[in-house]
């Protein structure tokens, strides 16, 4: 493998993992040097499961990308299964990577860990200043904890054992690989779907949760994948000269935020949808603005190269592809 790490992605058939691994490759990591187990191999809630994986395989460096996730209606309706799921998988995780000698971790959080009304656009010490978003709080809960977990690791053997164990914090995230279930997704494949399917039934509406009026932030997957390998290479004396001193997280964004009303009108459009789009005022907003200051990040030397409009087309004919209904 020559100068080439050993990498473990865990979450490679994930959205984010996958992408992860795609820029790896992209970048010249033999496919040997890249580690993957498939969740009926490796079950990451199961501690002596992770014990052993590590042990075995021993790697230099883990992106941690695997999660439990999904959009409002999920985080409302298994709150236990968010809270738990993201825990264990984050204490076995750096808990294996550090008994196994990893010196390098990077953790794949979320925008939802700042406070529901943190001034915009939303600086990384913006964390624990305020109430969190109720809908999705036990996600919020379990990835503001790994963020910990990596500065406690940091603090306490980031000098005896060479630990440097850093954060990502995406904006909202879209694109090949996504999932397009019609509840449990995220904004955008669920309204892909949504549109898709109301075209093909010709149907005279869609309906669409909350006012339409909440501002969100859409970073593409693979400008995130970029960032991360980036962010995970970056010298220590570099990126721990933009941040105060101990903390472990860096905002990724697109920089620019729309209303959900204009992204379902363009995800309308896109798809070829000719009916009206109504919104149900009765339901959750959620945060009313979600727009992270990236500046660290641009800083450091990463900036996103798709726009909105250009993810959304790849986001769709992934759609089309994996669901085959093209």
């Amino acid at each position: 493998m020559g100068s080439f790490p050993k990498i473990f992605v865990a979450g490679h058939t994930g959205m984010v993992g996958s992408a992860i691994v795609r820029r790896l490759v992209a970048e010249g990591h033999p496919p040997d040097s890249v580690i993957t187990a498939r969740h009926q191999d490796l079950d990451l809630i199961e501690q002596l499961d992770v014990r052993r994986f590590f042990e075995k395989e021993r790697p230099d460096q883990v992106y941690l990308a695997a999660a439990k996730v999904g959009g409002i209606y999920a985080n409302n309706t298994y709150p236990v299964d968010f809270i738990y799921d993201n825990l264990m998988i984050e204490l076995n995780v750096m808990e294996a990577a550090f008994r196994n000698g990893v010196r390098k971790v990077l953790l794949l959080g979320s925008s939802c860990i700042y406070p529901k009304l943190s001034d915009q656009p939303i600086k990384e010490d913006a964390l624990l200043t305020g109430p969190l978003e109720p809908t999705n709080e036990p996600y919020a809960i379990a990835k503001i904890a790994g963020i910990k977990l990596c500065e406690s690791y940091n603090r306490q053997y980031g000098n005896t054992h060479l630990v440097d164990y850093r954060a990502v914090m995406p904006s909202n995230l879209y694109g090949v690989g996504d999932t397009y279930h019609p509840q449990n997704s995220h904004v955008i494949p669920a309204l892909l779907r949504r549109f898709h399917e109301a075209k093909t039934r010709s149907a005279p509406s869609v309906l669409i949760w909350g006012s339409g009026m909440p501002l969100r932030e859409f970073l593409y997957v693979d400008d995130m994948a970029a960032a991360s390998v980036h962010i995970m290479n970056l010298p220590a004396e570099r990126y721990n000269a933009l941040k105060p001193k101990g903390q472990t997280h860096i905002n990724v964004g697109s920089g620019s935020d729309v209303t959900i009303r204009e992204l379902a009108t363009t995800i309308s459009d896109l798809v070829g949808f000719r009916g009206k789009i109504e919104f149900d005022t009765s339901k959750p907003d959620g945060t009313p603005r979600k727009l992270m200051d990236s500046g660290v990040a641009r800083e450091l030397g990463w900036s996103p190269v798709t726009d909105l409009k250009e993810g959304l087309k790849f986001a769709y004919e992934d759609f089309l592809s994996r669901e085959n209904v093209a």
